[in-house]
């Protein structure tokens, strides 16, 4: 019996690069100043030298501002694109992108898009004066996106300092200088974002004047949602599929309270008046053929996934920094970093595993698939379902406790009488083959300084499970799937040896705890 190991110890036998890096970051520009009422009530009055707390003077900074956007955007040959309700924007936007870099450009800006969305601001009310004249109507605080990636930050640095890489999509697959690329990533800061900002800034039109810069109206960063990711890269992509196919299969729940717990490293409390809120689940989604595992732990999620074939990546992604202790102001990225980056490592640690997938994948293709010697001859392999591979399996379990071992002419009739077939058949020269088969797989030695063999331990223990599972299992089983029985069941009919009807859920039982906790493939 084995016992289980951690996802992460059988995953270290076969990674041979990984790198830590902040992925998509959105960040919010926002004045402090004007997160408060009272801030608000000098914004529109006391900075203006306004008698009363007027919309007026603000009314006159943004149709200023919309202005200056307007004349911006024609200087310098940018389209402005107003969107109407309803209309999905990035579908308008898609192609924008494409113009602007087949235009030979790599930096500037590519679109100006007008559009109403939903903000929480201050907001005046429309209200008339003694004369019935209408007064203006404004939002304000003017509040700003920025939205950036570590992952393409990195990999534009790693292409400027002449670092050799493959790149799938947003990440690294290999890299000809490790050290210098984890430099890279971690590298990438508050420092560089707030470099990021400024810049931009500065290159834009600016609501706030520099009168109200220097009155304190200034842009300060927040974190809406951070990512991070823990890209580990196996020395086939054959592996990296194999070990996460069987890592979902047997880790089915490991978006139970009980195991977000361990893996963000928070105590999760469930019942009482101390509950922890928010939902705890485990979902698969499938694009295609490729599966990926979402764990949903509150307001933030971890998910591995198996970037394009290539590497193995875990992304753990942080929409509220209040539930992890941490404020939302830029200063607390590290403490945000090093939480993201905890999870990531904490998961394999958490996920538990029967076997190496990839062992024995690569155990199976060493068995069945034709090998080529130094010297170039090329050797069949044993081939699942031949008969001739299956006779010759079986018949050397019987030469396992034989002190002199067993020559040539020893094994070649046995082989012949397993399937019934004359001993005549198999010839002098095919054995000599088959012990060539045997011998470069290591099922059998050959005793020095004679032509005789031996069967090695690890061959009578793979010969006993081939031909145990070649008897006992296979052909049982797909005789009784052959069998008259089956033919009487339709296509999409329900096997009732494999399906039983669930039984009727009881008024007691806690179903709604449950039903939080089930996975859900999609």
């Amino acid at each position: 019996m084995t016992l289980p190991r951690s996802a992460a110890d059988v995953l270290n036998d076969h990674v041979v690069f990984e790198v830590e890096s902040i992925d998509r970051a959105c960040l919010n520009l926002y004045v402090p100043e004007l997160r408060r009422e009272l801030g608000v009530v000098g914004f529109i009055r006391e900075h203006p030298g306004m008698p009363v707390a007027s919309a007026a003077a603000p009314a006159g900074k943004t149709e200023a501002f919309y202005a200056a956007v307007r004349r911006f955007a024609g200087q310098e040959g940018i389209p402005v694109v107003e969107f109407a309700k309803g209309q999905r924007k990035d579908d308008v936007m898609r192609e924008h992108p494409e113009r602007f870099l087949a235009a030979g450009r790599a930096e500037g800006v590519v679109v100006t898009g007008r559009a109403q969305e939903k903000v929480r601001v201050f907001a005046t009310s429309r209200r008339r004066d003694a004369e019935g004249r209408s007064c203006p109507w404004i939002n304000v605080p003017y509040n700003a996106k920025l939205c950036c990636n570590g992952n393409e930050y990195a990999r534009a640095m790693a292409a400027r300092a002449g670092i050799g890489f493959t790149a799938p999509d947003n990440g690294f697959a290999a890299v000809d200088d490790v050290a210098a690329v984890r430099a890279i990533c971690g590298s990438f800061g508050e420092q560089v974002i707030e470099a990021l900002a400024a810049r931009w800034l500065d290159i834009l039109p600016c609501p706030y004047s520099p009168a109200g810069h220097a009155a304190g109206y200034r842009y300060e960063i927040s974190v809406v949602q951070a990512g991070f990711s823990l890209t580990r890269v196996p020395g086939t992509p054959v592996a990296g599929r194999i070990f996460f196919e069987q890592a979902i299969r047997g880790n089915l729940d490991i978006g139970r309270p009980g195991q977000v717990g361990l893996i963000f490293g928070r105590r999760i409390i469930r019942t009482g008046p101390r509950a922890t809120p928010g939902r705890f689940r485990t979902r698969v989604l499938t694009g295609g053929v490729i599966p990926s595992l979402h764990v949903d732990c509150r307001h933030s999620k971890i998910k591995p996934y198996h970037k394009e074939g290539k590497a193995l990546r875990t992304q753990t992604t942080i929409n509220d920094t209040r539930g992890f202790g941490t404020g939302k102001r830029l200063t607390n990225l590290p403490a945000l970093r090093a939480i993201g980056f905890a999870a990531s490592r904490r998961l394999p640690d958490v996920r538990k595993l029967s076997h190496d997938p990839a062992a024995g994948q690569a155990a199976l293709r060493q068995i069945s698939q034709p090998l080529t010697t130094p010297a170039g001859a090329r050797i069949p392999g044993l081939r699942r379902g031949d008969p001739r591979a299956h006779a010759l399996l079986a018949a050397l379990c019987m030469f396992r406790l034989l002190p002199r071992g067993f020559a040539n002419s020893d094994l070649r009739p046995i082989p012949a009488r397993l399937p019934g077939l004359p001993a005549e058949t198999i010839t002098p020269g095919k054995m000599t083959c088959d012990l060539r088969r045997l011998r470069q797989r290591g099922f059998t030695t050959r005793i020095p300084r004679t032509f005789r063999y031996q069967v090695t331990d690890t061959g009578l223990a793979h010969a006993l499970f081939l031909t145990r599972l070649h008897d006992r299992f296979l052909r049982a089983g797909l005789a009784d799937l052959a069998g008259p029985a089956a033919s009487t069941r339709s296509l999409g009919g329900r096997d009732p040896r494999l399906h039983h009807r669930p039984r009727p859920a009881s008024p007691h039982s806690r179903s709604r705890r449950l039903t939080s906790h089930v996975a859900e493939p999609r």
